[in-house]
């Protein structure tokens, strides 16, 4: 006999709500309940482990999905540890709920900006997002536990009876409103599957039903699960039979991604390739960075340096937030530090708080500490490249610079590790640090020119240092003169080069900006373009001499 129940007093509040507030984003419904079964699934092998439960052989965690569209529904069968009825009664319908609850008084009353990351936490009753009915059935891994079904249209009132089920583990369906039927579209369950759950730690297969459709397969392909629908004998004798079969479930997810491993055991291929396949990009990455952290905070991932030889304005990078191999979003500002968007990658941390808002996030010391981390690996492989590497770290000069560059502006503690790393190309396109522009100068000289007797020039350097106490102007000011454009500011490169003196080059937009910065934290530096007070420079030049 069927037991009938009341959610709670406010329930019929709650749904209208789901539905209002999570709109724009109704397709998490798809994370938190595949998300739900992966943790079932976690917590039975947990129990097996410690001798609380004897597995079946060969079993394998898995979750399905089965989209039905001829019965517009949508279904989620977990084999993890399942409920009792009277887990049933205190997980659906007072845990699930209560949390739902309290999810919708964080959310309801935050403005968009200030919302909850990625919507974290809705839980099993995100369903009702798109859902008009949901049912349950489960039969739990205890010993003597009965099977039960559980079913509530999104009103009030609930109702649970025992039901028959063989296997241990959960099956949620979804019936599905008229207005959301897209997701019991294949396309549309793989499109979000893979947007969620690509990465997640148990196996995701997807299904269609009642007509699964047909493929054909070696006969010595057959696995113990196929459904044969035809054998097919082989044409030419020596070929092998074949077996037409029911669609087999397709995969949708890589269990153990490329950042779950240590660095030493992946190579520049697996590298290249993982890029490829979470970008869809196919411009090969400069180089890489592989956070692998475990101490004080779990924090692991990949950040890639893409080719964004262009101005920085346009640049739009990615870098994607997950949570135990679950995504949460893209660009998280509150966690990954604003000028590390310029970039693409990956970065899990299952220590991160996810069910807060995002004011919390900026206002949370760990989230700052998870930031500080980041910044300061990006800091230390740039500049280890520069020192160790510096013939590769000068071909990608043009590509990174953007990005360093507006680092440094956005960031205070990056600009105090990488200012003596940036690089200056002179006027013979030789790259330079600060502090090589500021010690020593090289002069451009033709390679045949001849001074007035008619002899040979050969190169000076110019050690600003040993010049300190020539005149009053150098005296306060160790002077770098710069470039904005080759072609217009030709002539006046001209004359630098006879007066044998040297330039860099700087074009780019954020580069004004910058030397503005680095001439306000460096009070003995002045940066003066060429063409300005171009008579008073070379006159000052031509007296010392």
């Amino acid at each position: 006999m069927a037991k009938h129940g009341s959610l709670s007093i406010n329930s019929e509040n709650i749904f209208p709500i789901i539905k209002k507030w999570l709109y724009s984003d109704h397709d998490i419904f798809y994370r938190e309940l595949i998300s739900n079964g992966c943790d079932a699934i976690t917590k039975l092998k947990k129990l097996a482990m410690m001798g609380e439960y004897e597995l079946p052989a060969g079993y394998k965690g898995r979750i399905d999905v089965v989209v039905n569209s001829t019965d517009k529904t949508l279904t989620f069968i977990d084999n993890g540890l399942g409920m009792t009825g009277g887990e049933v009664e205190e997980y659906i319908n007072q845990i699930a709920f209560s949390g739902a609850t309290d999810f919708i008084s964080k959310y309801k009353d935050k403005a968009n900006e200030d919302q909850i990351i990625g919507h974290f936490g809705l839980g099993f009753y995100s369903a009702f997002m798109v859902a008009k009915e949901v049912h349950i059935d489960t039969l739990s891994y205890k010993p003597g536990a009965k099977a039960v079904h559980w079913e509530c249209d999104g009103g009030t009132e609930y109702s649970m009876e025992e039901c028959e089920k063989p296997e241990v583990g959960t099956k949620i369906t979804l019936f599905l409103n008229d207005d959301v039927l897209e997701f019991c579209n294949k396309y549309k369950a793989r499109e979000v599957i893979k947007k969620y759950c690509s990465f997640m730690p148990t196996e995701i297969y997807l299904s269609e039903a009642p007509d699964k459709g047909t493929e054909t397969i070696k006969a010595s392909e057959k696995l113990d699960s196929d459904v044969v629908i035809e054998e097919i004998k082989a044409d030419k004798e020596g070929e092998e039979a074949k077996l037409k079969i029911e669609k087999r479930p397709e995969l949708l997810n890589e269990t153990n991604p490329l950042w779950t491993k240590h660095p030493n055991e992946c190579t520049d291929e697996d590298y290249k390739k993982f890029y490829r396949e979470v970008f869809n990009d196919y411009k090969e990455p400069l180089f890489w960075i592989h956070l692998n952290m475990d101490y004080p905070f779990n924090l692991k991932g990949i950040l890639y340096f893409p080719k964004i030889n262009m101005e920085y304005e346009s640049i739009e990078g990615t870098i994607k937030l997950y949570n135990n191999q679950v995504f949460i979003a893209d660009n998280i500002k509150e966690v990954i530090p604003e000028f590390l968007m310029l970039l693409k990658g990956v970065i899990d941390c299952p220590d991160l708080p996810l069910n807060v808002s995002r004011s919390a996030l900026q206002n949370d010391g760990f989230v700052t500490k998870i930031s500080e981390y980041i910044t300061k690996k990006v800091a230390d492989k740039l500049s280890g490249m520069c020192k160790t590497d510096k013939e590769n770290y000068e071909k990608y000069w043009e590509d990174i610079s953007p990005f360093i560059k507006y680092g440094c502006l956005k960031d205070d503690k990056f600009c105090e590790k990488m200012t003596d790393y940036i690089l200056f190309k002179n006027l013979d396109g030789k790259y330079m640090t600060l502090p090589e522009c500021l010690e020593v100068k090289p002069i451009d000289v033709e390679e045949n020119a001849t001074d007035e007797n008619g002899e040979k020039v050969e190169a000076e350097v110019v050690d600003e240092a040993s010049t300190e106490g020539e005149g009053s102007e150098e005296k306060k000011d160790k002077t770098i003169y710069y470039v904005t454009d080759e072609q217009q500011q030709s002539q006046y490169i001209n004359m630098f080069k006879q007066a044998k003196m040297d330039a860099v080059v700087l074009k780019h937009n954020i580069d004004q900006p910058f030397i503005s910065q680095l001439e306000a934290k460096n009070p003995g530096i002045k940066f003066s373009r060429i063409d300005a007070d171009i008579t008073d420079t070379l006159k000052s030049k031509t007296s010392k001499k």
